[in-house]
C-alpha cells in the first residue's frame, strides 16, 4: 500500500455525547476506510471527541502536520450540524493553513469515504 495519502477527519462516534447508539457509525467509518485499503490507497484517519477530552484545534493540526496530504476528507459529524459550524470553519481553516495544497472533498455517509477522496486523488504510479 502506498504512504498514506488521505487525511479523513471526523467525530468519533464513541465520544459524541447524547442518547444514542454510536455502533452503526463506528461501523460505517470503518467500512470507509477499510475501502482505501482494498483499492491499495493509503488513508489515515483523525477522529475527535465532542465530550471535552480533546483539544479538536491540537489533535486536527498534528495529524495534517504529519506528512503532506494529497487529499483531506472531512466528516459530515462535523459538516453538517448548525450548531458545529464553528467547528465546521475552525477544521476548514486548520486545514488551509497546514495542508494548503491538499484537495478538500465531502462524504454523504462514513461508508462513502472513499469515493469523495477518489474524486481528487491522483491514481498511483
Amino acid at each position: 500500500m502506498d504512504k498514506p495519502r488521505v487525511l479523513v477527519i471526523g467525530l468519533d462516534p464513541y465520544r459524541v455525547p447524547g442518547p444514542w447508539d454510536p455502533a452503526p457509525a463506528a461501523e460505517g467509518i470503518a467500512a470507509g476506510m477499510a475501502k482505501f485499503a482494498e483499492a491499495g490507497v493509503g488513508a489515515e484517519s483523525c477522529l475527535v471527541g465532542l465530550d471535552g477530552s480533546d483539544d479538536i484545534g491540537a489533535v486536527v493540526t498534528a495529524a495534517l502536520a504529519q506528512r503532506s496530504w494529497e487529499v483531506v476528507v472531512i466528516g459530515g459529524g462535523i459538516r453538517k450540524n448548525e450548531e458545529r459550524l464553528d467547528l465546521f470553519e475552525q477544521v476548514m481553516n486548520l486545514v488551509h493553513r497546514h495542508a494548503a495544497g491538499a484537495a478538500i472533498a465531502f462524504n454523504s455517509t462514513p461508508s462513502d469515504t472513499f469515493e469523495a477522496a477518489a474524486r481528487w486523488f491522483q491514481p498511483a504510479e
